[in-house]
C-alpha cells in the first residue's frame, strides 16, 4: 500500500449518450474526454453502454413464444451500432486515452463479430492507449436477456494502476454479493460501477459498497430523455411515447472507503464531476476492517472463481 500514489483525480462523466448511434456517441465521449483532460483528470469514468445508449423500456418485440418483426428491426439497428471489441471505436478511445495520458472506463454495447451475440461490456484504457480490460456482464438483468448475453470468458478483470488494481461490476451486479467479494479480493481501493440505476436505494448500495469494501465507489449513472431516442428511425416508437420525459435521472456520486459521500448525487442533468481521491483514505478505513484480508476467515470461508 505505500507505494501507491495516494493521490487520483478523477472525472466522472454523467451525459446522455447519442442513442442508437455509435459514431455520435463515440464523438461525444471524446468531448467529454477532452473536457476531463483539461479539469486535470487521471482517470476517466464514464457510465453503462454510452455507446450507443442504454434502449429503456423497449422490448424487441419479444413475447413468450413469439417475436414481432418490427422489433428485429429495432434490435438490428441496435445491433449494427454496437462495438466490436477490439475495433474501430476502441481504437479511438485509446487514441484519446494516450493522448491526454488518462486511465479511461467506458460502458459499451459489445457486438461479438464471430457468434453475433451482443455483450453488456465495460472497458478500461490504459495511458499508453492499451485496450486493457473488456468485462462482460456475468447476467443482464430481467428483460436484459432479450438483447445480451451472458458474460462467457475474463470474469472479474482488473487492470493495474498508479492506484492498485481497477475493476468495475455493472450496475445489478453490484447486488451479488460473491462479485463484489472477487474484486475486494482484488484489491481494489476505486471500484467502478457504470450503471442505469436512478433510484434512491441504489444510492444506499453504494454507500454499502464503499463502507463494506473499504474503497472509493464511483457510482457512474447516466442522464438521458425520451427526446434522445431516434423516434423516426424506431419501429415500435409507441413505447417510446410511453415513457416520462426524463427516462433516466442519474444520481452519479461518488462514495468514500468509509460509506460517505465524496461528491452528492446529482439528478436530473449532465455534469461533469471532477473529485480528487485521496487513496491513504482506503488504507487507513482497512484498520478496523478488511473484508478479505484480517476480517476474513479463509478457513471457513473460501471464494473460487472460474477464471477463463
Amino acid at each position: 500500500m505505500q507505494d501507491l500514489k495516494e493521490n487520483c483525480r478523477l472525472a466522472l462523466v454523467q451525459a446522455a449518450p447519442v442513442m442508437f448511434d455509435k459514431a455520435a456517441s463515440l464523438k461525444k465521449a471524446l468531448l467529454w474526454i477532452e473536457k476531463s483532460a483539461a479539469q486535470g483528470a487521471e482517470l476517466v469514468v464514464f457510465p453503462e453502454l454510452f455507446l450507443p445508449g442504454y434502449p429503456f423500456g423497449m422490448t424487441f418485440g419479444f413475447k413468450v413464444g413469439s417475436r414481432d418483426e418490427n422489433g428485429r428491426k429495432d434490435w438490428k439497428l441496435y445491433y449494427d451500432n454496437s462495438v466490436v471489441c477490439p475495433g474501430p471505436e476502441t481504437d479511438a478511445l485509446g487514441a484519446a486515452a494516450k493522448k491526454h495520458g488518462i486511465y479511461l472506463s467506458i460502458g459499451v454495447s459489445e457486438r461479438d463479430d464471430t457468434t453475433g451475440t451482443l455483450y453488456n461490456t465495460n472497458i478500461m484504457f490504459t495511458p499508453d492507449g492499451a485496450l486493457a480490460s473488456v468485462h462482460r456482464k456475468l447476467k443482464p438483468t430481467g428483460a436484459e436477456r432479450f438483447v445480451w448475453g451472458d458474460a462467457n470468458r475474463g470474469y472479474f478483470p482488473t487492470i493495474d494502476s498508479p492506484w492498485g488494481p481497477l475493476g468495475s461490476l455493472i450496475c445489478w451486479e453490484n447486488y451479488m454479493p460473491l462479485a463484489r467479494a472477487a474484486l475486494y479480493q482484488r484489491g481494489v481501493n476505486i471500484f467502478i460501477a457504470p450503471n442505469t440505476n436512478d433510484v434512491d436505494s441504489w444510492i444506499n448500495t453504494a454507500r454499502h459498497i464503499g463502507l463494506e469494501g473499504r474503497c472509493y465507489f464511483i457510482n457512474a449513472d447516466m442522464y438521458f430523455t425520451r427526446a434522445d431516442y431516434p423516434r423516426d428511425q424506431l419501429h415500435c416508437g409507441e413505447e417510446i411515447d410511453r415513457l416520462p420525459e426524463i427516462v433516466c435521472r442519474g444520481g452519479s456520486c461518488i462514495v468514500d472507503p468509509f460509506g460517505e459521500f465524496l461528491t452528492e448525487p446529482v439528478w436530473d442533468r449532465e455534469e461533469l464531476i471532477v473529485a480528487d481521491l485521496d487513496l491513504g483514505k482506503a488504507a487507513a478505513a482497512k484498520m478496523e476492517f478488511d473484508p478479505c484480508g484480517h476480517y476474513a476467515r479463509p478457513d471457513v470461508l473460501e471464494l473460487n472463481i472460474c477464471d477463463k
